[in-house]
């Protein structure tokens, strides 16, 4: 099914459960699709490189990857962005467009704001537009999504793979995502979550509002380490003991 008839067939959904018109129903999943600029994680069958990950965007996914996702590469979606005048727009404004005006996912929506502000100079790798640092990393486990929802909000499991941290809840919806302040502010981790299948999923950490890029490359590597740490013990089965 082509990306345009799956979201079709979403609206349709929604308007057996809501009642609502073709129009209302799919103004409410398209403003529904983006919403603050920290993306969490993709939908399994279409996971990106996490944010903060001191690459640019345009150099870490391919264009025939970025072409497949959207139907069109990063050179197109430059030249397309450049007409519309995204450079005077903001960081939601222009992930909107792409949404409400291409029928581009969210999650794709926001990697194509974020590669096209980093290759024109409105923010650096790793950096959010308007200053501010963020970093983190990404990990397959192989064990069900609500284990490894688990193992971030059940404080017991998430101190024998992240120990000597405290942090502070500050939502949870079970099992897609999970915020927190981090060691009593001001920075803060975004984490999201996605099945693939029944045995396997993929968490997506953001550690957001980092002073500068030293600070963000030290997360970054302690982030690749404790993701890593995470799977170990998950798959090992000494989380059950």
């Amino acid at each position: 099914m082509t990306r345009q008839k799956s979201f079709k067939s979403r609206v349709r959904t929604r308007m057996d459960k809501t009642g609502e018109s073709y129009t209302a129903a799919r103004r409410h999943l398209l403003t529904g699709a983006v919403a603050a600029e920290p993306p969490t994680a993709a939908p399994a069958e279409s996971t990106p490189p996490a944010p903060g990950s001191g690459a640019a965007q345009a150099d870490r996914i391919s264009d025939a990857l970025l072409r497949e996702r959207t139907g069109r590469g990063w050179d197109e979606w430059f030249a397309l962005l450049d007409e519309w005048g995204a450079v005077q727009r903001t960081h939601t404004e222009t992930a909107r467009w792409l949404v409400t005006a291409h029928e581009v996912p969210g999650w794709w929506a926001q990697t194509v704001t974020v590669g096209y502000e980093q290759a024109r100079g409105l923010r650096a790798p790793g950096q959010r537009r308007g200053g501010g640092w963020e970093a983190g990393g990404s990990r397959t486990v192989a064990v069900p999504v609500d284990r490894l929802f688990e193992a971030f909000s059940d404080d017991g499991l998430r101190r024998r793979w992240l120990p000597d941290v405290a942090i502070r809840v500050r939502t949870a919806t079970r099992p897609k995502t999970f915020r927190a302040d981090w060691e009593g502010g001001p920075t803060r981790i975004v984490v999201g979550f996605a099945p693939k299948g029944d045995t396997k999923a993929t968490v997506a950490v953001v550690h957001e509002k980092l002073t500068d890029a030293e600070q963000a490359a030290a997360l970054k590597a302690y982030w690749r380490e404790r993701l890593a740490a995470l799977k170990q013990l998950l798959e090992s089965g000494e989380a059950g003991r």
